[in-house]
């Protein structure tokens, strides 16, 4: 079985990935306190929401206008989309409207609030002071939820039978694509399966599929399901299609049929179907989503591994990959930066263990392939981004750069802090590795070994090549084509997201942070979401 190349139309290079799915979020906005502008009455609030990039502004949304009032509870919520890799800067601006048209350009200023998205989902009541002309006047309150209620997963068992040969010296190659219909009548990507060689019977993996994805949660909208052969050169040949709902999926049993109809020979006559898929196995159950997690109380725990081998050059060498006297910060500092400013939003206590590998240490200039960089083996934490920061800058000046790069000792060690989180049998702590190398790994089958047990923890593993080796080698710890393996053994999942940084050189680091940590959602909630763990406290039935 192999995984199809993208579908294409004959003379198409390929075809568009499946429609992104982002996470919308309605925000219900509350104040005390507000500061009283109007003379012969109290202020008439309105809560104006906008997005920040940079020194510009822009607006998403605003409530509705209340009058005579204070302690304004708005009924009107604002709707935001919301990207967890993504450090979404927001200002909630309040004024005194006066005016009829509700124009906030002739309204009297009463306050803002400064915060980023990620504060604001990841907090179970987010309270701040409003900012008044540099001092707090009042305060607002921002409770958030998610849109699309409740969300379930279909695990699928299918089958062919008898289904049309297409190839000239064999039979077929068939693969099956799920589509869901939009409100406009065509159709989005939702899953595709892989292909199976030469057969007109085939039995396609077990495939699971969020029903956000695969019909938007409604149970009413149209899925169309194709059955193609798949050919080498991205021509795949239609042979048939069927429609369901996932309210029929529902109420199926292993042994529903489904004819797979050829559109273009339904009207000829004598013609039946094309062959028919079959369920063998089906199950529907509640799927919880990464903001449900995080909203009910798990938390993300920021673990950084840095490279300190001779590779990377003499620190005080303006070419070296650890140089700190630069116009711009080092890949290094710009790599923990980029990821370190999404995550941290997501941590109560912004504490953060911090390691190096690879290093002489003093005073007795042993190698070590774990060390804390603030020089406290006992607590490797460091206080937030600027402690990481600060404790790595101060590491680079007192250790000798050495060698080998093993980084299967760091790896071990958080998937030790992992297991002890899972012994709690809750979805409270999920551990992100962020490891940045400079090179290819020395143990390389320790690591895979390492990242195959790891598979099973509360955990997932960033790594970001700096410098211009040669990374070929690295793609693989990177499960996306394919499972990571060594001999018999065989990862559970992908937990590895790895970039070479020179691909990011010369774009906003916010590019960086998104490319590392975009699959990072699904791989929290697809985790849970296998072991049964619900959210700790649940926001919404």
């Amino acid at each position: 079985m192999q995984e199809p190349p993208p579908y294409a139309p004959p003379g198409v290079g390929g075809a568009p990935p499946p429609a992104a799915m982002v996470s919308k979020v309605d925000m219900t906005i509350s104040c005390e306190g507000l500061r009283d502008a109007d003379v012969f009455s109290k202020s008439d609030p309105i809560c104006v929401l906008y997005s920040l990039d940079g020194n510009r502004r822009r607006e998403i949304g605003r409530t509705e206008r209340i009058d005579d009032n204070l302690n304004p509870k708005f009924q009107k919520q604002i709707t935001i989309d919301y990207h967890f890799e993504e450090v979404q800067r927001l200002a909630f601006y309040l004024f005194d409207i006066d005016d009829k048209d509700n124009d906030v350009s002739k309204a009297d200023f009463l306050g803002k609030c400064e915060c980023t998205l990620g504060q604001i989902v990841s907090s179970t009541n987010f309270k701040r002071p409003l900012d008044y002309q540099g001092r707090n006047y009042g305060s607002i309150s921002i409770q958030a939820q998610e849109q699309g209620g409740m969300q379930k997963s279909v695990k699928l068992t299918l089958k062919g039978v008898k289904l049309d040969k297409k190839d000239w010296f064999g039979k077929s190659d068939p693969f099956l694509e799920f589509h869901r219909q939009l409100l406009d009548g065509s159709y989005a990507l939702a899953h595709r399966t892989e292909f199976i060689k030469n057969t007109l019977n085939p039995r396609w993996k077990p495939m699971k599929i969020n029903t956000r994805r695969l019909c938007d949660n409604n149970p009413d909208t149209v899925i169309r399901v194709e059955c193609f052969d798949w050919n080498s050169n991205g021509s795949h040949d239609l042979i048939g299609e069927f429609y369901t709902t996932l309210a029929e999926l529902e109420q199926s049993s292993a042994g529903k049929t489904f004819a797979c109809v050829h559109p273009k020979k339904k009207s000829k006559r004598g013609y039946r179907h094309s062959g028919e898929i079959v369920i063998e196995q089906i199950t529907v159950s509640r799927e919880y989503s990464f903001l449900e997690y995080i909203q009910g109380g798990c938390e993300l725990n920021f673990v950084v591994g840095i490279d300190f081998t001779g590779s990377n050059g003499d620190p005080r060498d303006p070419s070296s990959l650890h140089y700190l006297g630069g116009s711009s910060p080092n890949q290094y500092t710009q790599a923990i930066t980029a990821v370190g400013n999404v995550i941290q939003d997501y941590d109560s206590d912004q504490m953060y263990p911090a390691f190096g590998f690879g290093a002489r240490l003093p005073p007795t200039w042993q190698v070590s392939h774990q060390f804390s960089l603030n020089g406290n083996p006992q607590d490797p934490n460091c206080q937030g981004i600027p402690g990481i920061l600060g404790a790595y800058h101060q590491c680079i000046n007192s250790v000798q750069l050495y060698g080998p790069t093993n980084a299967s000792p760091i790896i071990g060690n958080v998937a030790k802090m992992a297991r002890e989180a899972l012994h709690q049998q809750q979805a409270k702590d999920y551990y992100i590795l962020l490891l940045i190398t400079d090179g290819i790994l020395t143990d390389m089958d320790q690591t895979i070994h390492m990242i195959i047990e790891a598979s099973e923890l509360p955990m997932s593993i960033i790594i970001i090549g700096v410098g211009n080796a040669d990374f070929d080698d690295m793609e693989r710890l990177d499960g996306d084509d394919e499972v990571l393996s060594i001999g018999t053994r065989k990862a559970k999942r992908d937990i590895v997201q790895f970039v070479p940084f020179r691909d990011f050189k010369n774009v906003p680091p916010q590019k960086l942070a998104s490319a590392v940590l975009e699959e990072l959602p699904d791989q929290l909630a697809s985790y849970y979401n296998a072991l049964r763990f619900s959210p700790i406290h649940e926001t919404h039935p």
